[in-house]
């Protein structure tokens, strides 16, 4: 990695007399698109499908989620892709996705069970509270197969959507509960500056955090978006305190974005009042040789190569074990990382006949996740560590 390096003191002059809390409007509330906000990743080559073993933090559960395997279920989906509140991109079905058995996959621990969601005991528990998803498009990808879980057992006009600023809200009228996303893929703050340079502000944080104060349950992804690099950045600079930075090592950068997080949440949350949770890294399968998700229709069995734990679940656990406040990880990336068949692969939109007759003409998302799927597996997860 390049050694990281200031920008002349008349750069910085500038940024420090200059700079404009102007947010980067990347999330458009009132769109019901998904915003592939970091579309880059279709075309990115991988060294290697993301893969982590499960740590043995615990809300008090004896069950270790994380170690598993995928059992066929003809009873699942537990809701189909007309649900209201899927973006166009996920849809996989309704795009034409000919193949529909990845719908049909339920994530089975050995040695226990994770109880297969109940949308009526789920909104009880949830009576009266807030649970908010914090991060990324993943992350949205997550709270759509949550409200897709939810709102068919509520009646029509009982529920409804509503936005603000960077978050988005769906509401089950008759239960008080609110089932929030809120888009920070960083945690921390990204600001336009001089002449729209954008600036990743390692230590700064309120812009983002004040939503998520008076929240009940608040569910944290932030990993992808550290490790884009060259055209796919998102940022120009860096900067903390007053300093300007061109380059760092993307983990140093991604350490000292999550220990501000940490310190927000330990001087700002009550664990009386508040469950946290950190969801592990969604794995990619970009790779060219077999790893690629087009016409990809069975989950693998077991991992071919040598196990590999992402530099960003190094990091992340650091930074989690340095706290005081109790964060439970909550690691998916294993069980989802055998689920190459669960992308929308070229299946994002809607194809005519003459483009089904040639779909390897299309990009290839091998980053989200087709719905109904495997994020469906993550919330059943959720719910059941809520139970707790």
């Amino acid at each position: 990695m390049a050694k990281c390096s200031s920008i002349c003191p008349k750069v910085l002059l500038l940024l420090l007399v200059f700079f404009t809390p102007f947010q980067l409007s990347f999330f458009h509330g009132k769109s019901s698109e998904f915003d592939l906000e970091d579309e880059a990743w279709l075309e990115e080559k991988d060294d290697e499908v993301n893969m982590v073993q499960s740590g043995h933090d615990s809300l008090g559960s004896s069950c270790e989620f994380s170690d598993g395997k995928w059992v066929y279920d003809l009873s699942y989906p537990l809701y189909d892709s007309s649900c209201p509140y899927l973006s166009t991109p996920v849809t996989c079905q309704k795009n034409g996705r000919p193949d529909s058995d990845y719908e049909k996959w339920r994530w089975k621990p050995h040695g226990c069970s994770i109880p297969r969601f109940d949308a009526l005991h789920f909104l009880g528990r949830m009576r009266r509270k807030r649970i908010m998803l914090v991060g990324d498009s993943i992350m949205r990808n997550q709270w759509e197969s949550l409200v897709c879980l939810v709102q068919g057992v509520i009646p029509t006009g009982r529920k409804t959507v509503t936005y603000d600023g960077p978050s988005m809200t769906f509401h089950a009228l008759d239960f008080e509960t609110s089932i929030e996303f809120c888009w920070a893929p960083f945690l921390v703050e990204l600001k336009k500056g001089p002449q729209n340079k954008r600036i990743l502000h390692l230590d700064l944080i309120e812009e983002n955090a004040k939503y998520w104060r008076g929240v009940d349950v608040l569910v944290y992804d932030s990993a992808h978006w550290w490790t884009h690099s060259d055209k796919w950045s998102s940022w120009d600079y860096y900067m903390e305190g007053n300093t300007v930075l061109r380059s760092m090592n993307p983990m140093v950068a991604y350490q000292k974005g999550l220990t501000t997080w940490a310190k927000w949440v330990d001087l700002n949350l009550d664990p009386h009042k508040t469950r946290v949770i950190f969801r592990s890294v969604s794995p990619r399968h970009n790779r060219q040789n077999g790893w690629k998700c087009y016409n990809q229709k069975q989950p693998l069995e077991f991992f071919s190569h040598q196990l590999h734990v992402p530099e960003q679940m190094v990091v992340l656990k650091g930074v989690l074990k340095g706290m005081r406040f109790p964060v439970y990880l909550q690691d998916i990336t294993m069980m989802s990382a055998l689920r190459k068949d669960g992308h929308p692969s070229v299946y994002t939109r809607a194809m005519d006949q003459e483009q089904k007759q040639h779909p390897r003409d299309f990009t290839s998302d091998c980053s989200h996740w087709c719905l109904p799927g495997v994020p469906d597996a993550w919330n059943e997860m959720l719910s059941a560590l809520l139970q707790v």
